[in-house]
């Protein structure tokens, strides 16, 4: 091969893109020293976006099709290289290809709780993750603010500032929803679309860059607060809290069993569940003592009986028991004046006076 064979295989007609990536969003034609022949084809496949840029200038924008790069068709460049011999010579500029279609399945998370300030609990850390798609609108402000001199950006490059940004919107949407807790998951539509607003605003004129499609896949709360909402809701299902308790007490007696591991621990820490449990049942009534059925008295120097109540009274009556008349029954420890026990001073009331004339 002569020197101008060698010299013709180094300079480029062909300058296109096939994507096999669906993560790229710039991509820089490589040429060694950018050489590219005059009347070159420039083919730009649909979802796609060529801009040529000359010594740090974009010269000329290039919409999906196929392409003569001739003097005509390169005003701008044209311009800037003032071409002493008519552009007859190869010229030197950098070719990037944007992607202009949808990449999909990008995802987002918060990394640390966002405050959510709940009308009815009161302050709440929450997190939140979803999946969001990007695309390119403005590929001059992308080239200018992001690209720089790189020969090639996939999505991830920017993952961080993406997530970033993301991240602040939704701290401020959630601080100022007023959405209640448990109505959340009712309302991931409606954030979406008001989170999506918010990022568009954000990065959409800076970087040329928006987001077609938003979603919040879940918000979730740490697992002691839903164990406390849990507990919220089966007590208002059982409807009477101290049912509830002494559901939960019984619930958990055969938890602590299967634990034999808990020990002497385990048992204080029940018996003081249980007396917790225990100060907020109501005071059972005193049961009346059962007054006694067998009574013994004294006559003369000899106990008679036993006998009953009714018995004593009619002995009363008689006059042969009176309130000196020793008396006993079980549980007495020791011989009483019958006038001076409880169970029987009611048989010795005095009469009743006499009515008034």
């Amino acid at each position: 091969m002569g020197l101008f064979e060698k010299l013709r295989a180094e300079i480029v007609d062909v300058v296109e893109w096939l994507d096999d990536e669906r993560h790229t969003l710039v991509w820089r034609f490589p040429r060694y020293h950018s050489q590219i022949k005059n009347g070159a084809k420039l083919i730009v496949r649909p979802g796609q976006i060529a801009i040529l840029v000359h010594q740090g200038k974009i010269a000329d924008v290039f919409e999906p099709g196929t392409h003569t790069l001739v003097t005509r068709n390169l005003p701008v460049l044209s311009t800037i290289a003032a071409w002493p011999y008519g552009f007859d010579s190869p010229f030197k500029a950098d070719v990037y290809f944007i992607a202009t279609r949808q990449v999909t399945d990008l995802k987002w998370g918060t990394p640390h709780p966002v405050v959510l300030r709940d009308p009815t609990y009161g302050p709440i850390r929450v997190r939140a993750f979803g999946t969001f798609s990007l695309k390119a609108t403005d590929p001059r402000a992308l080239i200018t603010e992001l690209v720089g001199t790189d020969s090639r950006v996939e999505t991830e490059e920017i993952g961080e500032l993406l997530r970033s940004a993301i991240c602040a919107c939704f701290a401020d949407l959630i601080a100022t929803s007023q959405i209640n807790v448990v109505d959340l998951a009712a309302n991931y539509t409606k954030l979406s679309d008001k989170l999506r607003a918010m990022i568009v605003e954000r990065i959409g004129t800076e970087f040329g860059l928006d987001v077609p499609q938003f979603y919040i896949v879940n918000i979730s709360m740490p697992q002691e607060v839903e164990q406390a909402l849990d507990a919220r809701t089966s007590a208002s299902v059982l409807g009477d809290l101290l049912q509830f308790q002494q559901y939960q007490l019984g619930k958990s007696i055969p938890e602590a069993a299967a634990n034999p591991a808990g020990g002497l621990a385990g048992a204080g820490v029940g018996v003081g569940m249980g007396m917790a449990i225990a100060k907020g049942f109501p005071t059972p009534s005193p049961v009346p003592p059962v007054p006694p059925t067998n009574w013994f008295y004294a006559e003369g120097s000899r106990p008679v009986g036993p006998v009953t109540r009714d018995q004593l009274a009619e002995s009363v009556a008689a006059g042969r028991v009176s309130p000196t008349t020793l008396a006993w029954t079980e549980g007495m420890p020791t011989w009483a004046p019958a006038g001076s026990v409880p169970a029987l001073n009611s048989l010795f009331t005095t009469a009743p006076p006499p009515l008034p004339r």
